[in-house]
């Protein structure tokens, strides 16, 4: 496999299988489990957040570093319905986090463990932990966009995006390394979540499921 990584995969992944891994826009030919189901898991009218922090607005919210080779954008960055705009907030922070987790290299950092609980948790962990085991991060750019809330309860939800993988790679942490690759059709993933409301208000992600290659998410 010659791609970053899809959440859901890379929680099977062992170190040595992890250094096989490198950019997303892969034309490796092997094939992948595109609709596999894992328990566990961003803004603005395509506007890019800022390379260094993240804009948490919410008091008690961690900051998020991410460093200046690293963007996202998000689209919609947020919604006119307030229940609907916490959400699409809260899961950009979440993929802030993990992104900051690869980075830094911590499976556990703490703004990750504030986005995630129970299985959610567990599953974000082992995706991390894939990469630091491998000794890669990675770098680019991801753009998150036709995010769609849907609010099942006061405290449930779920929310379905799509992840324009192809300017952002993997990377050799030792020898700096950028693994680029050719985009495909696989450069671009479908991700559904489930998201849960805690007692601080946070959306917290509980379940994932993604497809690499979807259809309603090419370009």
């Amino acid at each position: 496999m010659n791609r970053r990584p899809t959440l859901l995969a890379a929680i099977a992944l062992t170190a040595a299988a992890a250094l096989s891994l490198s950019a997303c826009g892969s034309d490796d030919s092997s094939k992948d489990k595109d609709n596999d189901k894992i328990a566990g898991a961003d803004t603005g009218n395509d506007k890019s957040a800022s390379p260094s922090a993240s804009a948490s607005a919410a008091a008690g919210r961690p900051k998020i570093e991410l460093p200046s080779d690293l963007t996202h954008t998000f689209t919609p960055d947020g919604s006119e319905d307030a229940v609907q705009n916490a959400v699409l907030k809260d899961n950009a922070e979440l993929i802030r986090a993990l992104d900051a987790a690869i980075v830094a290299q911590n499976p556990r950092l703490p703004a990750l463990e504030f986005y995630t609980e129970g299985e959610g948790a567990v599953s974000a962990q082992k995706w991390v932990k894939a990469f630091s085991d491998a000794g890669w991060t990675i770098t680019g750019k991801v753009r998150y966009f036709d995010r769609q809330v849907t609010v099942s309860s006061k405290n449930a939800a779920s929310l379905s995006y799509c992840a324009d993988e192809s300017k952002a790679f993997s990377k050799v942490i030792k020898t700096e390394e950028v693994k680029k690759t050719k985009v495909t059709k696989k450069s671009y993933v479908a991700y559904g979540a489930q998201v849960q409301k805690n007692d601080e208000g946070v959306w917290e992600l509980m379940k994932i499921a993604s497809t690499r290659g979807a259809d309603r998410c090419q370009p």
